[in-house]
């Protein structure tokens, strides 16, 4: 499961269009618009908009496969914390969309059975049922909750990775998204049997590294590669990934300095 760096539009655009050839794109365009225009002024723990999370669970949930209309309501699965109307979704987007967000709320994980999933992670989910769809965004959401978890207070990082590791590990692992399960693992058992000798070294060359980055686009990557380093399992693992950030952080400092295209509604 790739997630270096922040999300973007674009990124989840290209996904969903890998997946899906031909898929009418616009209205995770659309989407977008919809949540970056709710959830404004709302930030993360880390300072961030609070939108680079929508986009983050949108991205994941379009790597896996999801079709068009699952990956809207990734981008919108928090509007209900916002002052949007309670039938705006349904009008713009479809009853369909609406029901699955407000289910990816009100489902109980463990009243989901493991053999009722069956994910075809050789390729895109063009049919997922809307019990698979529930659970792909709840992963993607706690996924990325699992990546930003350093911002959370201690006690609740703990019994965060706990419920990680003992409930949405397995049920990833359940359903065929390996890479899923295997990163929500490794993130919890890093908060759970922590070793931070181990990471001083590489973590500060990663801060060091995003000097060199716009100045505001530092934190997220940050954010982003020490939650990456912290899910590699070895020393040699994490010397070799801060290689290649380092490698790659000049070519990255130019893309973000250019202007972002975006794929606009018609």
């Amino acid at each position: 499961m790739r997630h270096g760096g922040s999300p973007s539009l674009d990124g989840v655009l290209g996904s969903v269009r890998a997946h899906h050839p031909g898929a009418d794109a616009s209205l995770i365009t659309y989407a977008h618009d919809e949540a970056a225009r709710w959830h404004e002024g709302q930030t993360r723990r880390n300072g961030d908009p609070f939108l680079t999370h929508c986009l983050a669970v949108a991205a994941i949930v379009a790597d896996i496969g999801m079709p068009p209309d699952v990956v809207c309501a990734a981008l919108l699965h928090d509007i209900e914390d916002t002052l949007c109307p309670p039938r705006h979704v349904a009008e713009q987007f479809g009853p369909d969309v609406a029901q699955l967000i407000a289910d990816v709320r009100a489902v109980e994980l463990g009243a989901i059975r493991p053999g009722d999933l069956d994910f075809d992670t050789a390729g895109p989910v063009t049919h997922p049922t809307h019990q698979e769809a529930v659970l792909a965004i709840r992963l993607a959401d706690r996924l990325h909750n699992m990546r930003t978890i350093a911002f959370v207070a201690p006690a609740k990082q703990l019994g965060k990775a706990r419920e990680t590791i003992q409930v949405f590990a397995p049920l990833a692992s359940a359903a065929g998204l390996t890479g899923v399960s295997r990163e929500l693992h490794d993130l919890s058992a890093a908060v759970l049997q922590p070793t931070p000798a181990a990471f001083a070294v590489t973590t500060r060359m990663l801060s060091l590294l995003t000097l060199v980055l716009p100045g505001a686009q530092r934190a997220r990557w940050r954010e982003e590669w020490h939650a990456e380093l912290a899910a590699l399992p070895n020393r040699r693992t994490r010397i070799r990934f801060t290689a290649r950030v380092l490698l790659g952080t000049p070519r990255l400092s130019l893309t973000l300095r250019r202007p972002v295209r975006r794929e606009r509604r018609r």
